[in-house]
């Protein structure tokens, strides 16, 4: 078995800095062009080991009405239920099964995915960016991951036919994770 070359010195319990994280998605408008948006709350946790990452977990909150793509009406429409019906669904939750390491900096989280009360798994494949301890002597470490998921899985199903032809709002949706996570100080 070879030696991981994320330091054994990582692995502990994380906690998600949300200030200095970002969970977005980029789905294509109008068949031209994409439209990029975050979800501005969340919070998660979970655990790292660097030696074994089986033993990794991962759990993610986003407060669906959180959602911001720099325009009010559309951030009001997919609220609605036309797509998260956020009053009836107010959270999207993740929960990992399984990690696994498939390089040297790479994981692949397997987990399901709870959009509109449906579940469904889906994996995210991350690649470690690095770690630090802060100014405040907080050790931090930071992933990056995306996935691509098909909307209309989780029963996000409404679109607008365009004239020339296509739609308005595509079916496949990128989600994207820049992660910023502080080792907790307690004893694990």
């Amino acid at each position: 078995m070879s030696t991981p070359s994320v330091p054994a010195s990582l692995t502990g319990t994380y906690t998600i800095d949300p200030t200095h994280s970002r969970i977005g998605f980029v789905a294509r408008h109008a068949m031209v062009t994409k439209v990029r948006g975050s979800f501005d709350e969340f919070e998660g946790f979970g655990s790292f080991d660097a030696e074994n990452p089986g033993n990794s977990k991962l759990e993610l909150v986003i407060k669906a009405a959180s959602i911001d793509t720099r325009n009010a009406d559309r951030d009001a429409h997919l609220r609605s239920n036309d797509f998260f019906d956020m009053d009836t669904y107010p959270e999207i939750t993740f929960a990992s099964t399984s990690v696994e390491q498939t390089g040297d900096i790479r994981y692949r989280v397997i987990g399901d995915l709870t959009i509109k009360g449906v579940t469904r798994p889906v994996a995210v494949d991350f690649e470690y960016t690095g770690s630090a301890v802060d100014p405040y002597g907080n050790q931090r470490i930071g992933l990056e991951g995306t996935t691509s998921i098909n909307r209309k899985d989780w029963g996000v199903n409404w679109n607008a036919a365009l004239e020339a032809g296509g739609v308005l709002v595509s079916e496949n949706v990128t989600l994207e994770f820049e992660v910023s996570a502080i080792r907790s100080t307690e004893a694990a």
